[in-house]
């Protein structure tokens, strides 16, 4: 049996996203420290609903963030990447866009050495749902650019709260369960009303207009909606660090 080289196709783009969010989400949760409270049997079950939330959200976060960075920095390549899709799709085929990209084949090469080559393509494949993300001068292209760039090292630290709390509370702060609270609760917040602010925005300069219902509530309307009510968890989550003034509620 030979090994793959390089350039053997060995995943498309859909798998590779959801490579990622089964192998990081299942070593987070497979990492929980048991639960050592004494406290009621709701505050136990928070195992079962918000912790794998918030490690599922967090990490996926990661991901969209690594790709909302190359979304920053190749913006010119996107756009021009948008404009050759476009004239290739007509209006109202943008549904054929989507499942090829995500049918994309990718390499070894692709996944570890160029990755910004298909994350580029995850925004020049979405322009044709809302240009805005071809416009560097839009609310969408710098919100999310800007979220790229803030947002991984507080998800690590959220992450790292709930995998490792004895680490965090003993630290050499002795109110370092703050810092989790008060920067959670700053990153759910900003990337929850970020999005808000560009789902008003969509439908305020109506660019959903020439599309299905269905397209735009699978789009646009679910892939935006997980960075509401995730978040929503988030911020309930880190208010009780603070209320409490402990990480109990990851336990």
């Amino acid at each position: 049996m030979t090994s793959s080289s390089p350039t053997t196709t060995i995943i498309n783009v859909g798998g590779a996203i959801a490579l990622w969010l089964i192998v990081t989400t299942s070593t987070c949760i497979y990492l929980l420290p048991p639960s050592t409270s004494s406290s009621s049997t709701a505050l136990h079950s928070n195992n079962y609903y918000l912790v794998p939330c918030l490690l599922f959200f967090n990490n996926l976060n990661i991901f969209i963030a690594m790709s909302e960075i190359c979304l920053g920095f190749n913006i010119v390549h996107i756009q021009k990447d948008y404009l050759a899709l476009r004239k290739q799709y007509a209006r109202g085929t943008e549904w054929s866009a989507c499942v090829a990209y995500l049918t994309t084949p990718l390499t070894l090469a692709d996944l570890f050495l160029t990755p910004q080559s298909w994350l580029c393509g995850m925004w020049s494949t979405y322009s044709l749902y809302d240009p805005s993300y071809s416009d560097r001068e839009s609310f969408g292209f710098f919100i999310d650019f800007g979220n790229g760039l803030s947002t991984i090292p507080p998800s690590l630290l959220v992450n790292a709260a709930i995998l490792k709390p004895d680490c965090i509370m003993m630290s050499s702060y002795s109110s370092s369960y703050l810092y989790v609270g008060c920067i959670g609760l700053a990153m759910y917040w900003q990337v929850m009303y970020g999005t808000i602010i560009y789902l008003l925005s969509y439908i305020y300069n109506k660019r959903y207009v020439g599309k299905s219902i269905l397209e735009v509530c699978l789009f646009v309307g679910l892939t935006n909606g997980m960075w509401i009510i995730f978040p929503s968890l988030g911020i309930y989550a880190c208010v009780c660090v603070l209320k409490d003034g402990n990480l109990d509620i990851f336990q």
